[in-house]
């Protein structure tokens, strides 16, 4: 992998860990606010959630392989 890259991947995590620490303060934001009338939105905020943690971990995972490569 190229140093150009590397750069771009580590971008890539930054930003998706940013967008699950949106997702993860919205499910926060539903659990400290709105909870128990707006009980129907869990599904659909955890998924979003969920998604987007998974999206990070995996992108980590695949940049930590190139460091250690």
């Amino acid at each position: 992998m190229t140093p150009d890259e590397l750069k771009s991947l580590e971008k890539e995590v930054r930003r998706l860990k940013r967008i699950a620490a949106e997702r993860a303060s919205e499910l926060h934001d539903l659990v400290e606010d709105r909870l128990p009338a707006a009980y129907h939105e869990i599904p659909t905020i955890a998924g979003a959630t969920f998604d987007a943690c998974k999206a990070w971990a995996e992108a980590r995972d695949r940049l930590d392989a190139q460091v250690a490569a």
